[in-house]
């Protein structure tokens, strides 16, 4: 076999590797109705039910979903999203996280590492992340990392997905600012 053949096969072969690392498309388009749900949640360690239509009737709500909680970059996001809850009040949104974890670990989660400042809901049948397609494909125990940003009307304004966590806050301010002022623009 040649030289150039090989690498071709080489190259080939790995490519079912590099596809397992890629996240899932995100199925629901802007503009589409996103599904409303509710679901037991917590802040700042008291546990509540969460429901997304009651948020979105007081503005845009941004929903980040994530791996687990307590994993390096799970924590990183959460902790941005915490930095940043005041300028989302700010432009009257609220943001809620979700995953698959358990109450209870989210419950301390909330208080810990999302400092108290915003909620996170339990998805333990995974219902609210197959609604949004946001489990893995690899791993589809766990959700992905992407965020939505749903405005008032309870339709989708903007995905961002990565799994990486460092620009899915700055992605959903500039969202919610974008959104804010095409409204302001319409009154």
């Amino acid at each position: 076999m040649t030289l150039p053949l090989k690498k071709f096969f080489s190259a080939l072969a790995m490519m079912p590797a590099f596809a397992v690392c890629l996240p899932a498309q995100a199925a629901l388009d802007i503009g589409e109705p996103a599904p409303k749900f509710s679901a037991p949640a917590a802040l700042d360690g008291k546990p509540f039910t969460y429901s997304l239509a009651s948020e979105l009737a007081k503005g845009p709500v941004v929903v980040y979903f994530f791996p687990a909680a307590y994993s390096t970059a799970c924590s990183i996001e959460a902790h941005a999203f915490a930095e940043a809850i005041d300028e989302f009040k700010a432009l009257g949104t609220s943001v809620i996280g979700v995953s698959t974890d358990d109450l209870e670990t989210l419950s301390k989660f909330s208080s810990q590492t999302c400092q108290g400042k915003f909620p996170v809901a339990s998805d333990a049948t995974k219902s609210i992340s197959k609604g949004f397609d946001a489990l893995m494909q690899t791993r589809p125990d766990y959700a992905t990392r992407v965020s939505y940003v749903i405005a008032p009307d309870g339709k989708v304004a903007f995905i961002y997905q990565s799994l990486n966590p460092e620009k899915h806050v700055e992605k959903m301010l500039s969202a919610v600012k974008d959104l804010s002022a095409n409204r302001d623009k319409k009154q």
